[in-house]
C-alpha cells in the first residue's frame, strides 16, 4: 500500500476509494502498522511541539510541563489507536443488525480509512488557535465514513445503511467522550480535550 496515494485518494475522492479498498487484500495488522500507525501520530506530535513551541502550561499538573506534555502525547496516542480499534470491533459486532456481512477486516478498513481525514487535518494543532480546525477534519471524517457504509463495504443493504452509519456516529462520539475524560482524568485537566 503506497501510503501517501491512498491519503490523497481518501481525501480528493473518497467513493473511488472505497471501491478499490473494497476488493483489495489488506489485514488488519497491514492496516495498523502500515497506515494508522504512522497517521495517528500526526496530530499527537503536532498537539506536542505547539505546546512546546508555546510553553503551554497543563493546569494543576506539578513537575515539568514538558514532561506532562510528552505524557500526554504518548497516551493521547495509544489511546486514539484504541479508539479506532474499539469503533472497528463495534461496526463488526453492530453488522448483523442492519443485514450486513459481517467482517472485521472490513469493518476496520471503514474505521481506519474513515480516520484519515481527521489524523491529516492534525497538523493545524502546532499552532493551538488553529487547533479548532481540526473540528473540518473530523466532519469530513463523517462524510468519508458515510460513503464507506454506502459502497457498501459491508454489504448492508441500501434501506439500512444510513441506520449503520448514524448508529456507528454515535459510536464514535462515545468513545471519543470515554477517551477525553479518561486523559482529562489521567492529566487533571478540567472538560473533555480533543486529542484528535
Amino acid at each position: 500500500m503506497n501510503l501517501v496515494a491512498r491519503v490523497q485518494a481518501i481525501l480528493l475522492k473518497p467513493k473511488e476509494e472505497w471501491a478499490k479498498i473494497k476488493e483489495e487484500p489488506t489485514t488488519i495488522r497491514q492496516l495498523f502498522t502500515q497506515y494508522a500507525v504512522i497517521l495517528a501520530a500526526i496530530p499527537v506530535v503536532a498537539q506536542f511541539l505547539g505546546w512546546a513551541l508555546l510553553g503551554f502550561r497543563i493546569p494543576y499538573a506539578g513537575g515539568s510541563w514538558m514532561t506532562r506534555a510528552l505524557l500526554y502525547a504518548i497516551f493521547s496516542y495509544i489511546l486514539s489507536l484504541v479508539l479506532v480499534y474499539a469503533l472497528g470491533f463495534i461496526i463488526n459486532a453492530l453488522a448483523p443488525n442492519f443485514s450486513s456481512t459481517q467482517s472485521l477486516p472490513l469493518a476496520m478498513k471503514l474505521a481506519v480509512y474513515s480516520m484519515t481525514p481527521v489524523w491529516i487535518m492534525g497538523i493545524f494543532n502546532l499552532i493551538p488557535a488553529l487547533s479548532v480546525l481540526g473540528i473540518l477534519g473530523s466532519l469530513y471524517g463523517l462524510y468519508v465514513l458515510y460513503l464507506g457504509f454506502a459502497t457498501p463495504l459491508m454489504g448492508t443493504p441500501k434501506e439500512k445503511f444510513t441506520g449503520y452509519f448514524v448508529v456507528s456516529v454515535v459510536v464514535v462520539i462515545v468513545l471519543m467522550a470515554v477517551v477525553g475524560i479518561i486523559l482529562g482524568a489521567a492529566f487533571a485537566i478540567r472538560g473533555v480535550m480533543a486529542f484528535f
